[in-house]
């Protein structure tokens, strides 16, 4: 009759778990399993962890580059003949390159234009959606609706703007390169 262990270790034929293991033996081996899933579980947990923050950095970049380009489309859209020089001033500020040298150079032309016709825009963003982004630069597409008035329609005319503005990353800001109107 075999013996019977009261430790659980034996087998179905009687012979101990670990057989022609000494104690010791046993407790290297399975210091050895616990270390090595103790790493295991280490890396699994950092590249997570980085995969995790790579996710939370993209989405801020997105929230980022909507926010600005949202901005930037309401600036471009909202432009009050009797405080022209603030609005056009805030059109810049969210400006850069071509756009804002463009721009810039018609400042005084449209500032003549607006104050003759007695133009007001309350403009609106509805939508907004990136159509491409990378670390650096990104393309967003805007739905706009405005009020305009002027001398022309006092009581006031609605319009809708589709812009894609291109947004580019200039010392940690999101500033539009370019505006076009689309569709």
């Amino acid at each position: 009759m075999a013996a019977r262990r009261t430790d659980g270790m034996s087998g179905g034929d009687g012979m101990s778990v670990g057989h022609g293991m000494s104690g010791g033996q046993r407790r290297r081996a399975l210091s050895a399993g616990l270390a090595a899933a103790t790493v295991l579980t280490t890396v699994l947990t950092v590249w997570l962890s980085v995969q995790l923050y790579g996710q939370h950095e993209a989405e801020q970049r997105r929230q980022d580059i909507l926010a600005a380009a949202r901005q930037s489309a309401l600036n471009f859209t909202s432009l009050d003949y009797r405080h022209y020089d603030r609005d056009s001033g805030n059109v810049l500020k969210g400006a850069t390159g071509d756009f804002r040298d463009q721009f810039a150079g018609q400042t005084k032309e449209l500032t003549e234009l607006v104050a003759q016709n007695k133009s007001v825009s309350e403009g609106q963003v509805l939508e907004a959606g990136i159509t491409r982004s990378d670390e650096r630069s990104a393309r967003v597409l805007v739905v706009a609706d405005s009020k305009v008035t002027n001398t022309a329609v006092p009581k006031g005319e609605a319009r809708t703007y589709r812009l894609q503005l291109d947004l580019v990353l200039v010392d940690g800001r999101w500033l539009t390169s370019d505006v076009e109107f689309v569709g």
